[in-house]
């Protein structure tokens, strides 16, 4: 990539407000995750029901892409996250003020928290907007870096927690989340090029575009396996393997660190080869990884090295899969981003609250992980369905000076 040429090309400040306000929304967005084993010991919560605590958020989160998606393209980007951040600052001030007492408070909580996962349907248009089509991967990869938060919710929440009480962490997380809505409001500007808005009936003609669902597909495994597993490993390495709150949050963190930091890596890898190569070995080496660990591994350090590199494919693949959406649907690129992310919410979502329900009605994770390699597989064999048509049509060299 030529830096030079990246840095004149787009609007670094936007960027950079970008990444840090998807950054801190991811963070708590998978709150309930890291402080998991602490509330479920406290509400005495059983497998099932910490699963779907964990996996709500994750829903919530992708059912409001599509609302955010709709706020962007009528109010523009800017203002649209300013709304989802005084949302979540709100519901957090609450849950602080007057406490967490009971299962259904939690999914309360964690539907306002789905407004922080719906900062990915602002964030990404933000950046997107500013940058031409050979900077769209890694563009995408750098603001969506901001994945990298939820490894932040789980270094920090259950150390936290252990010192100050799980309650106090939703009033400690306010103070980065205030910071990053100031500078955010100073430096983050929308592009010249912002679409106008159309009427709210031409938003889901996009549905009747079958790459749009291709998209929606490929996007629900990649980013739906790196949310699924941001916001259940705590819980996972704790039931499984015994370890403390904090320890299973440290475990945590470096798989989610090794999947949101690779994220750019994986938009300038496409970029240079193409997004449907680079998705062709992610979705590969994801499903042979997820069967692995499926098998109960004797001990934490070895299930986590296979985690991290499940983790390291699924999120080289998100990033590859925002290479390609902007080439498709350019001028639809925000409630795509909704409707694409919403699909990766849902793929997370399943992941969270199967492996709380297989645990709960077998004993064991193992068909979870089990079933969501087999939708990688499906995923690989998909790209291998659309890939020629793509590449002769709106990818075609002639088209497009991006790679497909």
């Amino acid at each position: 990539m030529d830096k030079k040429a990246f840095l004149k090309a787009g609007h670094t400040p936007t960027l950079l407000a970008a990444f840090l306000y998807f950054d801190l929304a991811f963070m708590v967005w998978v709150l309930l995750g890291p402080l998991g084993v602490q509330i479920a010991a406290d509400l005495g919560l059983d497998h099932a029901q910490k699963g779907f605590m964990v996996a709500l958020p994750v829903l919530a989160g992708a059912v409001l892409r599509i609302v955010m998606g709709v706020l962007v393209d009528h109010l523009k980007p800017k203002l649209a996250g300013a709304i989802g951040q005084l949302i979540v600052i709100g519901a957090l001030f609450v849950a602080w003020q007057f406490g967490i007492h009971s299962y259904e408070q939690t999914l309360l909580l964690g539907v306002f928290l789905g407004f922080a996962g719906a900062a990915f349907a602002v964030a990404l248009p933000l950046a997107s907007r500013w940058y031409p089509p050979e900077h769209q991967g890694t563009a995408l990869g750098i603001a969506g870096a901001g994945n990298s938060g939820t490894a932040l919710a789980a270094l920090f929440a259950p150390g936290l927690a252990a010192a100050f009480g799980w309650t106090n962490v939703f009033g400690l997380a306010l103070i980065p989340l205030v910071l990053v809505l100031v500078f955010y409001l100073v430096v983050a500007k929308d592009a010249p090029e912002c679409p106008p808005a159309k009427p709210l009936a031409d938003y889901f003609k996009v549905l009747k575009d079958k790459d749009a669902w291709w998209f929606m597909f490929f996007y629900s495994v990649t980013f739906g396996g790196f949310v699924g597993l941001a916001s259940s490993l705590t819980i996972y390495f704790n039931t499984q393997y015994g370890l403390d709150a904090k320890m299973a949050g440290y475990f945590t963190a470096a798989c989610v660190f090794a999947g949101s930091l690779v994220r750019p890596i994986g938009g300038a890898v496409a970029d240079r080869i193409g997004g449907i190569r680079s998705l062709t070995v992610m979705y590969l080496l994801a499903a042979v990884f997820l069967a692995i660990v499926s098998f109960d591994l004797p001990a934490a350090w070895v299930a986590l090295i296979v985690f991290m590199l499940a983790m390291l494919a699924l999120g080289m693949g998100n990033g590859a899969v925002f290479q390609l959406v902007p080439q498709r649907f350019r001028r639809e690129i925000g409630v795509m981003t909704g409707l694409v992310g919403m699909a990766g919410g849902v793929g997370g979502f399943y992941l969270a609250s199967s492996l709380g329900f297989a645990r709960q009605a077998t004993g064991s994770y193992q068909l979870g992980f089990l079933i969501f390699a087999g939708l990688a597989v499906v995923a690989l064999l998909g790209l291998t369905v659309v890939k020629t048509r793509w590449r002769t049509t709106w990818g075609a060299p002639h088209l497009t000076s991006a790679k497909i």
